[in-house]
């Protein structure tokens, strides 16, 4: 008893290993994954009283309130709705125990120590995880600029609108064509699956 005190006020309890892929359905985030919807574990990290899930569609992260209590807070990080952002990886020193992953999704900010044995297996999400960044922020630039262009191109058609030609008439077919314009755009750069980013990346 008196060591697991200990280990929790020095902070070792807190250091994750990175869990093998056979290992998956002994973890509690496990059970959290919508394989209906074509969820898949690619990468899950496990401390004493953490677990961090990284599927193709999300972070699913089991939070606990200490390794000495059984309570937990199930919390669900689309990647579709909470941006990667702010992705480090710091190595281990000579005395250092650990290696440690941070980034941000969304408003949300995730600080997560590994064993340093495993900082290869590390380096993996690293890569995974600073690759989604980069595709949503490119793709968030994409989509902004596609609304720019149609409401530029609204603006030009309503100026130059024939006489004949009812205002009504024209602005409905401009929302028809805008609606399903922009809809084929975020379809195609308002990506919700990244499983083929982590299967370039994760080498189980």
């Amino acid at each position: 008893m008196f060591k697991k005190m200990a280990s929790d006020a020095l902070g070792l309890s807190d250091i994750g290993k990175i869990i093998d892929p056979q290992d998956y359905d002994k973890t509690d985030a496990d059970d959290y994954v919508m394989n209906e919807d074509g969820e898949k574990i690619y990468f899950l990290i496990k401390t004493r009283a953490d677990e961090y899930c990284f599927t193709n569609l999300a972070l699913i992260h089991v939070d606990g309130d200490s390794a000495l209590s059984s309570k937990r807070t199930l919390r669900r990080y689309p990647y579709s709705q909470y941006a990667i952002s702010e992705v480090i990886l710091e190595t281990a020193g000579k005395i250092d125990l650990d290696v440690e992953i941070g980034f941000r999704l969304g408003a949300a900010a995730f600080k997560i120590d590994v064993q340093k044995n495993q900082i290869e297996k590390l380096k993996d999400l690293y890569k995974t995880l600073l690759r989604i960044a980069e595709m949503t922020y490119e793709n968030a630039i994409m989509i902004d600029m596609a609304s720019q262009s149609l409401d530029k191109a609204v603006t030009v058609l309503q100026n130059s609108r024939p006489s004949n030609v009812e205002l009504d008439v024209q602005y409905s077919k401009l929302t028809d064509f805008g609606f399903t314009w922009l809809s084929s755009v975020r379809n195609q750069y308002h990506v919700k699956d990244f499983g083929d980013v982590f299967e370039k990346y994760i080498n189980n």
